[in-house]
């Protein structure tokens, strides 16, 4: 399961769109992504909603129905959203309970314009949805992403990924690619361990995995070769796939993103994403 909360989304076509022709603001271009991936419910969300239906404080963030909010204890996601392009109704609640919180940021590009840091990178997550019934628990990862202009002016491509080790700690490697060629890229290999400690280690190589079926090249840096154990989403621009590797000198499986940039801003591909990504202005 993955879900994503969205202030002025970087997916969003309405957003580029408005942005194109005047300033506008983020609060505008809310969402609530929720992509779950059982065997026995498959379930997408990702409606928009204007600033009218949205509210955030210090504690809670609400969009539409649906809301993140900080009980003191954990963080609490309650769903209440419906199903594209198929309009099943997804509704429960998540909690995420952190087993160390991190205050961490860094750039992932060189100009220091975008930013990411985990807030758990190990956590323990509760699952209770009565749409579709689904009741369980399991290992979460907790991050955020913030930018100060849009994706495309900076980044070409890039290859996340975050693996849970045997001691209990989480390594993440950011490999970006950046726009203008290679002085542009940036690396970041990190580990977050239990103690709250981090810690920076040299990254393998990378290896090479087979292109999706939209023909999304990515890459994964592993001490051996790259095995696709379930492909998750698979877009024209974004793919998100569960591997194994070898990564500091253990078997892992990694949760993988690749996101490719220019098949993101094609004004075929914006057309496009209003049927995965519908509006409430």
């Amino acid at each position: 399961m993955s879900i994503i909360a969205f202030v002025g989304s970087v997916f969003s076509p309405y957003y580029a769109w408005d942005r194109s022709r005047k300033p506008t603001q983020p609060d505008n271009y809310c969402a609530l992504n929720v992509a779950l991936y059982s065997k026995h419910a498959k379930r997408w969300t990702m409606t928009e909603r204007g600033a009218r239906h949205c509210h955030r404080d210090d504690t809670q963030f609400t969009i539409g129905p649906s809301q993140l909010r900080w009980d003191g204890n954990a963080l609490v996601i309650d769903i209440n959203e419906i199903g594209v392009p198929l309009p099943h109704r997804v509704r429960g609640q998540v909690r995420v309970h952190a087993d160390t919180w991190f205050d961490f940021s860094t750039p992932i590009d060189p100009s220091g314009k975008h930013r990411w840091g985990p807030l758990a990178p190990s956590a323990h997550v509760e699952v209770n949805l009565q749409h579709p019934s689904q009741q369980w628990t399991g290992n979460a990862y907790l991050d955020s992403n913030e930018g100060d202009e849009p994706i495309d002016r900076s980044c070409h491509e890039w290859d996340w990924s975050r693996s849970p080790m045997k001691d209990g700690s989480t390594a993440v490697i950011y490999d970006l690619q950046g726009k203008t060629g290679s002085q542009e890229d940036k690396l970041l290999a990190l580990r977050f361990k239990p103690d709250g400690s981090i810690e920076n280690f040299e990254a393998p190589q990378r290896q090479t995995l087979p292109s999706t079926m939209w023909r999304i090249k990515r890459r994964m840096r592993s001490d051996s070769a790259v095995q696709v154990q379930e492909q998750l989403e698979d877009t024209p621009f974004y793919q998100r796939a569960l591997l194994k590797s070898k990564l500091l000198g253990e078997e892992v499986q990694s949760f993988h993103e690749t996101l490719y940039v220019p098949r993101l801003v094609s004004p075929v591909v914006q057309a496009m994403l209003p049927w995965r990504m519908p509006r409430r202005s």
